[in-house]
């Protein structure tokens, strides 16, 4: 499984026009899930993303994490993190699950990381053509692969 965090001022996801989830300051987390992940890879990356300190502290030094803070999230389905471009120009994704693996997975993602962060978290629509619009605070991006724990 794979996400990119993206600490932000303020996120949304439109779908078909209407706004379906909005945060202000908190995370916004990509998710691409793969044929090879399991209910571990979750409570893994689930756990460590809400104990990132990625916020900063009263000195300005990033030290505080989104529990710290109080942060909100939202969590966007995208398969398009597993891409592969090591041949030709068009992106293979034959790594990312297919929806009757991945709908479950991203699911069982969501209700997670709620459980850890203590609050609902928004969600885009899985499969669905999303609008995400996002203020990056920093910036922050962080990418992590739950089978690289780097």
């Amino acid at each position: 499984m794979r996400v990119l965090i993206q600490k932000v001022s303020r996120a949304s996801v439109k779908v078909e026009g209407e706004i379906v989830s909005s945060i202000g300051a908190g995370l916004l987390v990509l998710v691409g899930v793969e044929d090879a992940d399991t209910e571990e890879d979750i409570t893994w990356l689930c756990r460590k993303i809400v104990q990132l300190r990625i916020f900063n502290d009263e000195n300005g030094i990033m030290n505080r994490s989104v529990l710290d803070t109080g942060g909100d999230a939202i969590v966007v389905s995208q398969f398009t993190l597993h891409a592969q471009v090591k041949k030709g120009n068009r992106p293979s994704y034959i790594k990312a699950a297919k929806p009757d693996v991945a709908i479950p997975m991203y699911e069982k993602f969501c209700e997670q990381l709620s459980a850890n962060l203590g609050k609902s978290v928004g969600c885009g629509k899985f499969g669905g053509y999303m609008a995400v619009e996002l203020i990056n605070d920093g910036p922050v991006t962080i990418w992590i692969d739950s089978k690289n724990k780097e």
